[in-house]
């Protein structure tokens, strides 16, 4: 996979892009990952990428001509264009499993008061949003796409059966996970996950994850129904 992030700040990247799995997945070979400076496409000599908006208003927008120039340079025909902005659909993990699955991405971070709408229309394919609330830019929205994204190509994860068990993964939050030691300070790990009865450790952990996405985000049930039987332990060894 390749993946372009066009900004006018690629030097925000530094940190996110060399460090941990996306490091390693980069060294290996198995995404490619190029910033893309949208100032180096400006029309003119001093490198300016934005101006005052028609009709009057505050702030400043962001012109249509570095961006058009800069994501043109690196389209390809298999390319899917993606402008990061709070209009856009919420990320949720079957986006990121689909975006995973584009041979290359090409990220767009606006600034400023926002963007020439010309590259809503007739530029990009489509718009990501990470929430319902604004930031500064769009280069801390694509780090998010980024590492949500990389983290799905194929051998970027040495336990790719964890992938299967996260949160989002079937529509449940995560269940509760614990390591040694046993007892901690009086807390002790629930006793169905020593016994090592597989099917009642599986069993637990799908009503834990039940119960936790019915208590923390019931959105996410549609309908599901509590499985019965195969309780053990409460949440959090209570």
């Amino acid at each position: 996979m390749r993946i372009d992030i066009l900004t006018i700040f690629p030097q925000m990247f530094t940190g996110p892009l060399t460090e941990s799995i996306i490091k390693r997945a980069r060294e290996k070979g198995l995404v490619d990952i190029v910033l893309v400076n949208i100032r180096d496409y400006s029309p003119d000599r001093h490198g300016s990428v934005d101006d005052y908006p028609y009709g009057g208003g505050a702030g400043m927008v962001m012109r249509p001509e570095p961006v058009f120039l800069a994501t043109e340079a690196v389209r390809r025909e298999n390319s899917r264009v993606i402008l990061l902005s709070p209009q856009g659909s919420l990320l949720r993990q079957e986006k990121v499993r689909e975006l995973a699955t584009c041979p290359h991405l090409v990220l767009i971070c606006g600034h400023y008061e926002g963007l020439d709408e010309r590259i809503r229309e007739y530029l990009v394919d489509e718009e990501i949003s990470i929430g319902d609330y604004i930031l500064t830019g769009g280069e801390l929205p694509a780090m998010v796409v980024v590492d949500a994204v990389v983290r799905l190509i194929p051998e970027v994860l040495g336990a790719s059966a964890s992938l299967e068990e996260e949160s989002f993964s079937h529509g449940l939050l995560e269940y509760p996970q614990y390591t040694r030691p046993r007892d901690f300070r009086g807390m002790k790990v629930p006793e169905v996950l020593l016994s090592g009865n597989h099917q009642e450790v599986a069993r637990w952990r799908r009503e834990q994850a039940v119960r936790r996405t019915l208590a923390r985000r019931p959105d996410l049930l549609g309908g599901q129904q509590l499985p019965a039987g195969g309780g053990g332990e409460g949440e959090e060894g209570a």
